[in-house]
């Protein structure tokens, strides 16, 4: 194992924070990456981790080694980013992370598409429930819908794309059709626990009025998935991305209220740090991710 790789490897060894982790990821046995991390301490001549069966934690020296590894692990992507950038395609490792049901949808088939282009071009593709910290997890393009909070990233959209509040027939024929945003307190409403988004508001607006409704219903999850099933079993009013509702929209399965209203942004936006604006695999990524939106287009409009 060469200097590099030893960087790598501790790097990613505390990033995971346990040899089973680390083992699981890398595809080894842990007493093999026991045995590597033991070597490394053996040629350095000092103990870089307390470990015990169930944790590991920082020496001084392992903490000394873990924050020059960082940075010269950082000088080399970017020096290779810059080389990179210069060739007439990308090449290499590029980390994305996505939403688990619009991964699944969307980005997985972009991404195929994507190495049939490049095939110079590595992709690991991290599916979550959750945005994750791009500087903390070692990530080069995420995806995000809506709103951007993080200064630190840059931000290019790559589609157009709105929420929509929906029912099924029967819901409706049911329980009748909401006519104001007050109405939907009357109603079951399914409510989704996503990210750090206040629960169960719905905000709506038309013209200078904007509204904001406690919403409550019998059935409440964290994924899109489970919600729009329900929802298409009749069991009350969803808001949801029109990307996930727009075939059943148009077949009929759900139908549209409070239309005239208009709802928070839901754009489709990848994000990246702003010191890999000269990376060609990023670059060409979201160039593609762009062009595959605009050619797909059920469910997003076209950008501006």
């Amino acid at each position: 194992m060469n200097q590099v790789s030893e960087l790598a490897f501790f790097s990613q060894l505390i990033r995971l924070g346990s040899l089973a982790a680390t083992a699981r990821e890398l595809n080894l046995t842990p007493p093999a990456v026991s045995k590597r991390l033991a070597q490394m301490e053996q040629r350095l001549g000092v103990r870089l981790l307390n470990r015990t069966t169930r944790s590991i934690s920082l020496t001084a020296e392992g903490e000394l080694y873990l924050i020059n590894a960082q940075r010269i692990l950082s000088e080399i992507e970017e020096m290779e980013r810059q080389v990179s950038s210069r060739r007439a395609e990308p090449k290499g490792l590029l980390r994305v992370n996505a939403p688990l049901g619009f991964g699944r949808t969307h980005i997985c088939p972009a991404i195929s598409s994507f190495v049939r282009l490049y095939p110079e071009v590595e992709v690991q593709l991290h599916l979550t429930d959750r945005p994750i910290n791009l500087p903390d997890d070692a990530i080069d393009v995420g995806i995000r819908f809506g709103e951007l909070p993080d200064s630190r990233l840059v931000a290019r959209k790559i589609a157009a794309n709105r929420r929509r509040i929906c029912a099924a027939p029967s819901y409706l024929k049911a329980f009748g059709h909401p006519e104001t945003p007050k109405d939907l307190m009357q109603h079951n409403c399914i409510v989704l626990r996503q990210n750090d988004a206040a629960f169960g508001i719905w905000r709506l607006s038309r013209g200078k009025q904007a509204e904001s409704i406690k919403v409550r219903g019998s059935l409440s999850t964290n994924d899109g998935e489970v919600a729009l099933n329900w929802a298409l079993d009749g069991h009350g009013i969803l808001m949801r991305a029109e990307w996930n509702l727009a075939g059943h929209l148009s077949s009929g399965r759900l139908v549209e209220v409070l239309s005239d209203y208009e709802t928070p942004p839901a754009d489709i936006y990848a994000v990246y740090l702003e010191r890999l604006n000269l990376s060609a695999k990023v670059s060409f990524f979201i160039t593609h991710l762009r062009e595959f939106f605009s050619h797909n287009s059920d469910g997003f409009y076209p950008l501006a």
